[in-house]
């Protein structure tokens, strides 16, 4: 990796806020037709995306055509620092969380557990041709999802962004989960083992 993570995430993050309006909006439409043609896109159960802050790539498109028995999530943060999921339709009441991201409001016993995903769409800062991912730091994700080191989906993984979002090698740390796929608005980057595809 040429730069350290700190200084390429700020240079990414600069980046995509700097995308025009026109080219944002018409980039996660893109993006959301290459999500909903995934070769293993679920037709029933329960997906979770992101509320799109800082940039982010929008997951609206996505979300409004998904098939009509799949139950969309977003991820909600827990005490043990981990990420359980809440199912959330357009007009349910929202609470800001610790870093000001929009989160379901709803019992923790209501809460779902990362396992009992199919698909999770992924925001992240940047990503290399192998699947790993630069997020924003926390390790939420990473935490959330490490059990997806020991064996295949699902939930299957899948980061969404800007193509300019891409870079040549990111340094991955042992804790690190990779990606199944990047969908962009211009390409879909399938990063899937062979022996898990």
């Amino acid at each position: 990796m040429t730069a350290d993570r700190t200084t390429l995430r700020r240079d990414l993050r600069a980046q995509r806020r700097n995308l025009a309006a026109p080219a944002r909006i018409a980039g996660a439409q893109a993006m959301a037709e290459r999500l909903l043609a995934l070769p293993f896109a679920p037709r029933s159960g329960y997906v979770a995306g992101y509320w799109a802050m800082d940039g982010e790539i929008a997951l609206h498109a996505w979300q409004l055509g998904l098939p009509p028995d799949c139950v969309y999530c977003l991820p909600v943060l827990h005490d043990d620092l981990r990420l359980r999921f809440a199912p959330w339709r357009p007009g349910d009441p929202l609470s800001p969380n610790r870093y000001g991201i929009p989160e379901p409001e709803l019992a923790a016993t209501s809460l779902l557990e990362p396992e009992q995903m199919n698909l999770v769409v992924v925001p992240l800062v940047g990503f290399d041709r192998r699947g790993h991912r630069l997020g924003m730091g926390a390790g939420w994700y990473d935490r959330s999802f490490a059990f997806r080191q020991r064996g295949p989906a699902p939930p299957w993984l899948v980061g969404a962004a800007f193509e300019l979002q891409r870079v040549d090698a990111l340094d991955a740390a042992d804790w690190d989960v990779a990606l199944d796929a990047v969908c962009t608005e211009s390409a879909t980057h399938d990063h899937r083992s062979p022996l898990f595809a």
